[in-house]
C-alpha cells in the first residue's frame, strides 16, 4: 500500500466542531482555542460562520473572535504564515467578509458551498443549482479582488439525508465547475457519514484522474457510524493529501437549540441520535498518521493536552481515544 509522506492538515473545531453545540461557547475559549492550534503547528484553521446569527447564535459573536485573533499578542508574527477561514454560503455573509478583509481584520479564505443533492442544496442555502452557480460566479470575482482566496465546497456526494443514494459522478462534475469558475480549492464533504471506505477510495481514484492536482482537494469526513479514520485510510491510499477534522470529533449540523433557546439552525436534525454526529477526531486521526509514518508538521502532545481542554469547554466526554490512552509508546520507558 502507498501512502503520502506528508500531509497538508486542517483543524475547524472552531467552527464545524462548536456549532452542533447546544451551548455557547464563550468567546475567550474560541480564541483560546484558536491560538492554542496554531501554536500546535496548525496554518489552516476554520473559525467562524458570517452567515446571520439569528439562526445560528453559536456564531453571534463572529467579528469580535476575528478580530480578537488578528489582534492576539500570542501570535504575533505567527499569522502571516496562516490561513483562517469563515464560511460564507450567502451574499451578506460574503459582503461582510469582504468589508472585514477592507479593515483589516477579514479571513484569508472564505466558504461557499455546493451540494449534489438538490433538495440539501436548497435547505442549506436556499438558492437552487442555477441559482447559487449564478451567485457564485459573480462572488468569487469579488472575494479574489478583496484578497480573499474562496474555497468550493461539494457536499453531498456518498448520500444525502434528504434524498438518500447519491452519484458521484455529479460531485466530479461539481468540483470541474467551481474550478471553471475561479475557486481556488475544494472540499470533498461527507456531511453526515454516508460514506463507506471503498466508495471513498473509488470517487477519489475517479477524481484525481480527473483533476490530477491534489492539492486542489480537501478531504471532510464525518464518522457519524464509526467510518471516518477508515475513510481517511482509504483517501490516502487513492492520494489524497489534504485532510481537515475537529478535537474530539465534534460537529456537525448546526445546533437548533443553543444555551437553553430553540433556535431554527437548519432545521429538525437528520439524525436519530444527534449526540452521536461528529467529523474524525483531530487527535485520533494525527496518532494514527504518525503510526504510519506520515509527517503532519503539528505538535501532537500538545493537542492531546488540549483535547482534554475542550472536554472542559464543552463539559463532556468527547470521541477521541488518544486523548485518554495518549501516544504509542516508543521505547522502554513509554516516552518518545
Amino acid at each position: 500500500m502507498q501512502y503520502p509522506k506528508k500531509v497538508d492538515l486542517g483543524d475547524i473545531t472552531v467552527r464545524d466542531g462548536f456549532q452542533h453545540e447546544e451551548i455557547f461557547i464563550p468567546t475567550a475559549a474560541k480564541l483560546w482555542l484558536s491560538e492554542e492550534l496554531i501554536l500546535s503547528g496548525y496554518k489552516k484553521i476554520e473559525v467562524t460562520n458570517f452567515g446571520n446569527p439569528n439562526g445560528m447564535p453559536q456564531f453571534r459573536d463572529s467579528d469580535e473572535l476575528m478580530k480578537n485573533i488578528r489582534n492576539s499578542k500570542k501570535l504575533k508574527d505567527k499569522l502571516d504564515d496562516v490561513e483562517i477561514t469563515v464560511v460564507t454560503i450567502r451574499e451578506r455573509a460574503i459582503e461582510r467578509a469582504i468589508h472585514a478583509k477592507k479593515e483589516g481584520w477579514g479571513p484569508d479564505r472564505i466558504l461557499l458551498m455546493v451540494s449534489t443533492s438538490e433538495t440539501h442544496q436548497f435547505k442549506n442555502s436556499g438558492l437552487s443549482h442555477d441559482e447559487y452557480w449564478k451567485m457564485s460566479e459573480k462572488y468569487i470575482k469579488k472575494a479574489h479582488d478583496a484578497g480573499i482566496k474562496v474555497n468550493g465546497t461539494v457536499s453531498t456526494i456518498w448520500g444525502c439525508p434528504m434524498e438518500g443514494p447519491t452519484k458521484m459522478e455529479d460531485a466530479v462534475e461539481f468540483t470541474k465547475r467551481w474550478l471553471d469558475i475561479g475557486a481556488d480549492d475544494i472540499e470533498h464533504a461527507d456531511h453526515d457519514g454516508s460514506a463507506s471506505p471503498d466508495r471513498v477510495y473509488k470517487y477519489y481514484s475517479m477524481l484525481l484522474d480527473a483533476i490530477p492536482d491534489s492539492s486542489k482537494h480537501l478531504a471532510h469526513f464525518h464518522t457519524t457510524r464509526g467510518w471516518g479514520l477508515a475513510n481517511v485510510l482509504a483517501a490516502l491510499q487513492a492520494g489524497i493529501t489534504r485532510f481537515e477534522s475537529t478535537l474530539g470529533g465534534i460537529g456537525g449540523q448546526p445546533a437548533n437549540f443553543v444555551s437553553g433557546v430553540p433556535v431554527s439552525g437548519t432545521g429538525k436534525y437528520y439524525y436519530k441520535d444527534p449526540n452521536g454526529v461528529g467529523l474524525v477526531s483531530t487527535e485520533d486521526m494525527l496518532v494514527m498518521m504518525d503510526e504510519m509514518g506520515i509527517e503532519t508538521g503539528i505538535n501532537i502532545d500538545r493537542i492531546l493536552e488540549i483535547g482534554n481542554t475542550v472536554e472542559k469547554i464543552v463539559g463532556r466526554r468527547l470521541r477521541s481515544e488518544s486523548i485518554k490512552m495518549g501516544r504509542i509508546p516508543k521505547s522502554l520507558s513509554g516516552r518518545k
